[in-house]
């Protein structure tokens, strides 16, 4: 079956030059979205549960961490230097100013984002679902090393190996996420991510709060399971992943680019519960068909037609990750500490500011499909904007010791961290995945993960010495980041709610400002329509040999 698109081209004096320079890109496609057929099936949501541990492992890693390095066994063992009383004329800012610990904690962050640009290669080539299993197998591996530690450089290896399959397990998942998911429910679906994000935050952050308990104390003496055990419950969801995607699929959009169609169209049809597959399947085809035509796709992101969607791939991570919030998540229970509280009480309160937020990301699951991505966006960047100047301010004024101060510092940290969850958490990841047209997203997310976890890792190293040095000022620091955000939300990022993911490319030539930029490409596209639709006709008809069989009948 042929698809065709009523195309007439005009002429424009410089179309000649613009096609040469800028080949076709995504050809303007007939809009289909409402022949499309099906909706969530108990195989799709058994498939999300599985990627989305990606974000559990994410999630509880940085929420256990940051309690298991309270551990006064822990400390004893490997940083014998925090045991020691902070001096009556030093800084308590400066307790955990370390660049060492720092180093450990933030450097599984670092091979993530190493690990992450490698994973556009891999998902194009091998699979969403391959490459989740093979970082589900480096996760459990670093686990082994780490809950095994004698040493610090064990320690660091252990975790080195974890990031690397967190950070190709991040790029994949979203993918998989976004690809598997009827249109009108693509961003609750993926946000299943971020929820999974902060339920592994809070869940690591209870488990660390529960075993503080049973701590042997300041001595390397005897048994020193507890914190032993809080690292390597993360092994639980690490085999889901492994294990639940070798009897998992892998999407659609990415056997289409692999050639696999016969497959693709029985993984469409069980997924969408009919066998009324047509339109979906072939817009994919289509969508494959331009990709095709770009031999290297981190070349093709760079040029003049995919510049909106390498602006927001950087930009996103950006503004997700420089507001602060992995390291305010991270450095929780330090931070409570610099106020006056014991290590139980500031492991308490991470508890309640982790529980807060895993809580208010399901209000973006339940409303991002309703509402669209951008409300929640400039809503949530306004919120954090207001809460974190709030508490620089107090901070500023009141210094630390009081018990009151420290109460309403929880607060503002509440308010902010649930700003974040109903808008930049999870849509941090969502926008990203949704704008990338097949041809460009494995390098776009590669993009977007590599960013965000590098900017984490910098944020990890660089907090305990800005908390020293700048104290209130480092939250200021990070409300200013958050402005540039929610300005950039305003004006770049358009609304893709309801909108198919092999038609959201077009959505940019009707934007106010990237619309501008781009009307060189759209007269090129117009120009090189006719020929264009011509062939995916032809190829079209090559891949749907078998397609029209009997068993395919529109309901």
């Amino acid at each position: 079956m042929a698809v065709t698109v009523d195309a007439v081209a005009e002429p424009h004096s410089k179309s000649d030059e613009i096609a040469e320079a800028y080949p076709a890109t995504a050809m303007e496609r007939v809009n289909r979205k409402d022949q499309y057929r099906g909706g969530i099936t108990w195989r799709v949501m058994i498939a999300a549960f599985i990627a989305a541990n990606a974000g559990l492992i994410y999630g509880y890693s940085i929420g256990v961490t940051g309690g298991a390095t309270t551990f006064p066994s822990w400390q004893a063992r490997f940083f014998p230097i925090l045991l020691q009383d902070v001096a009556a004329d030093d800084s308590p800012y400066c307790k955990y100013d370390n660049q060492l610990l720092a180093l450990f904690t933030s450097s599984l962050f670092l091979a993530g984002s190493i690990a992450a640009m490698g994973g556009g290669y891999f998902t194009d080539k091998f699979g969403r679902r391959v490459v989740m299993i093979c970082g589900g197998a480096l996760v459990l591996l670093g686990l082994i090393l780490q809950c095994s530690a004698m040493s610090l450089g064990q320690l660091t290896a252990g975790r080195v190996i974890m990031g690397l399959g967190v950070g190709i397990n991040i790029q994949a998942a979203n993918m998989f996420l976004a690809e598997i998911a009827p249109y009108q429910w693509r961003g609750a679906i993926n946000n299943m991510f971020q929820t999974f994000t902060t339920l592994g935050i809070f869940t690591g952050q209870v488990v660390t709060w529960q075993l503080l308990q049973y701590d042997i104390g300041g001595t390397t003496d005897g048994a020193d399971w507890n914190w032993r055990l809080a690292f390597g419950i993360c092994g639980a969801p690490g085999l889901i992943i492994c294990i639940g995607s070798i009897f998992s699929f892998d999407s659609p959009a990415g056997l289409v680019k692999r050639g696999h169609l016969e497959e693709a169209q029985r993984v469409l049809r069980s997924i969408r519960g009919t066998d009324d597959i047509e339109a979906e399947y072939l817009d994919t085809l289509a969508a494959r068909d331009v990709s095709n035509k770009c031999s290297n796709p981190w070349k093709t992101i760079g040029t003049l037609p995919y510049l909106p969607q390498l602006v927001i791939a950087v930009f996103m991570p950006l503004g997700q990750t420089l507001p602060g919030i992995d390291s305010v998540m991270f450095y929780s229970p330090q931070i409570f500490q610099t106020l006056g509280k014991n290590a139980e009480t500031a492991l308490l309160w991470a508890v309640i500011l982790s529980g807060s937020q895993w809580v208010c990301t399901l209000i973006a699951v339940a409303t991002v499909d309703k509402l669209g991505r951008r409300p929640l966006m400039i809503q949530g960047g306004v919120q954090m904007v207001v809460a974190l100047v709030a508490l620089g301010a107090m901070i500023a004024t009141a210094g630390t010791g009081s018990d009151a101060l420290a109460a309403a510092v929880l607060a503002l940290m509440i308010i902010y961290a649930i700003g974040f969850a109903w808008s930049w958490g999870p849509l941090g990841w969502l926008v990203p995945t949704e704008i990338q047209p097949l041809e460009t997203r494995s390098v776009g997310m590669a993009i977007t993960t590599s960013t965000s976890l590098a900017i984490t890792f910098l944020n990890g190293q660089a907090f305990p010495s800005m908390y020293c040095t700048m104290e209130y000022g480092v939250f200021l620091w990070f409300a200013a980041w958050m402005a540039l955000a929610t300005v950039f939300t305003i004006f770049f990022i358009p609304e893709v709610k309801n909108v198919p993911l092999e038609e959201i490319e077009e959505l940019f030539f009707q934007h106010k400002l990237w619309g501008k930029l781009l009307a060189k490409v759209a007269a090129a596209k117009r120009m090189t329509k006719v020929d264009n639709n011509m062939e995916l006709g032809r190829n079209s008809d090559a891949s749907m040999q078998g397609f029209e069989q009997p068993k395919l009948v529109k309901k």
